[in-house]
């Protein structure tokens, strides 16, 4: 008969750490290529309505926020406390100004390089930094669950998460949230309450506009893929054999997955709105995903493999950061080229022009890859130390 395993309360699911830490370095990877110009086919974005690999990653370190979030609460009992409240509240403020950070240093560090600009402006110029991102939208949508999580009972929590796709749908069809345009609702809302000077801008089809991929608004729906996550981390909590966990969570991920597929003929996936059909997909693959790494890792033994991945996951917050902080140095760095025309050329410039494209025959998309996963090697050390010395940094 087949090994099943039972952890304990407190123990580590490794089968979620492992597709946390696959998350972390999927998303390293995509947003870190040689050149923007030349992205290997598979790490770049679906332009705009279709699905990619690359436009997995970011939900499914959602869905798995969602599960940890399930995790973390049941030592409060998912009951309202002030010393609940206050670690939800006050770690929703640092993830969010952890991003906040991120920006600046970025904007700041490119103020610097111009010899125009001084270093008292460099520093204090907050007049363009994009205020939401990857971390600002993982801070509201872990505070949004959190919270609710706390007052509402698991069903009304799935009516709420179902009630958010319905109105946002609505939201879409009657606000030309399906097109690429000034006047989609998304951008509008984006350009009223953020200004167009805190947004992304984003370039389709030749046409470039602010839009926000993690607006405002389309952070409702974030907040609904959150919960259904949660509600997963439920799934898995209240079920004791793995064998009867990875069958719930199969169906579970072949339901939504074909719900999203269906209804895609009538709300394209995309994930720059995030649209319903596009939670339902995912968050189904990442079900599923999760379900076949429980049978991988906790039923059938396999573990050597995923060594690689745990130092991702153990601390993916954290590694998540340290990429994003390396990836801005990498481009700020200056080292001297006789080809530039400054004669300087950055960090990464020189890597990806002067030894890897040589390096790679000439082929800019394969030096592009290499550059992405060097990288993402880099990262894994300083991750792989942290594991080594079972260093766990809390975000």
């Amino acid at each position: 008969m087949p090994q099943t395993s039972t952890p304990k309360a407190s123990s580590r699911l490794l089968a979620l750490d492992i597709l946390r830490g696959i998350t972390i370095a999927g998303m390293i990877l995509v947003n870190n290529p040689g050149s923007w110009g030349n992205i290997y086919a598979p790490l770049a974005h679906a332009p705009w309505h279709g699905l990619t690999p690359t436009d997995l990653v970011f939900p499914f370190f959602m869905f798995i926020m969602g599960i940890s979030t399930y995790f973390s609460l049941r030592r409060y009992d998912f009951s309202w406390s002030w010393p609940c409240v206050a670690k939800i509240l006050r770690r929703t403020v640092v993830i969010f100004l952890i991003g906040l950070f991120i920006a600046w240093f970025g904007r700041m560090l490119a103020g610097m390089r111009n010899p125009e600009v001084s270093v008292m402006d460099a520093l204090f110029d907050f007049s363009h930094i994009r205020i939401l991102g990857v971390m600002p939208r993982l801070a509201l949508c872990y505070g949004a669950t959190a919270l609710l999580a706390v007052l509402l009972s698991k069903r009304q929590l799935a009516l709420t998460a179902a009630g958010i796709l319905v109105a946002y749908f609505l939201v879409l069809l009657f606000g030309h949230g399906f097109e690429f345009a000034d006047h989609n609702v998304i951008s509008i809302v984006d350009h009223k309450v953020l200004g167009p000077d805190h947004m992304y801008a984003d370039t389709i089809d030749g046409v470039r506009l602010k839009f926000d991929p993690e607006g405002l608004l389309s952070t409702l729906p974030s907040i609904a893929h959150c919960l259904i996550g949660f509600l997963c981390g439920s799934l898995i909590v209240s079920t004791k054999d793995n064998n009867l966990r990875i069958n719930k969570l199969f169906i579970v991920g072949t339901i939504l997955t074909f719900c999203g597929l269906l209804l895609s003929y009538g709300c394209p996936i995309n994930k720059k709105i995030w649209s319903p059909t596009f939670v339902f997909t995912t968050c189904g693959m990442a079900a599923s995903f999760l379900g076949l790494l429980i049978w991988i890792i906790d039923i059938k033994g396999h573990k050597r493999w995923c060594r690689f991945f745990e130092a991702f996951g153990i601390n993916p917050l954290f590694m998540y950061c340290l990429g994003a902080i390396l990836s801005i140095l990498i481009g700020f760095i200056r080292v001297p080229s006789a080809e530039a025309q400054s004669g300087m050329i950055s960090l990464k410039g020189y890597i990806y022009n002067h030894l890897l494209t040589p390096l790679c025959g000439g082929d800019p998309t394969l030096s592009s890859l290499l550059f992405a996963l060097l990288f993402v090697m880099l990262n894994w050390c300083v991750g792989y130390i942290l594991y080594r010395k079972r260093i766990y940094i809390k975000i």
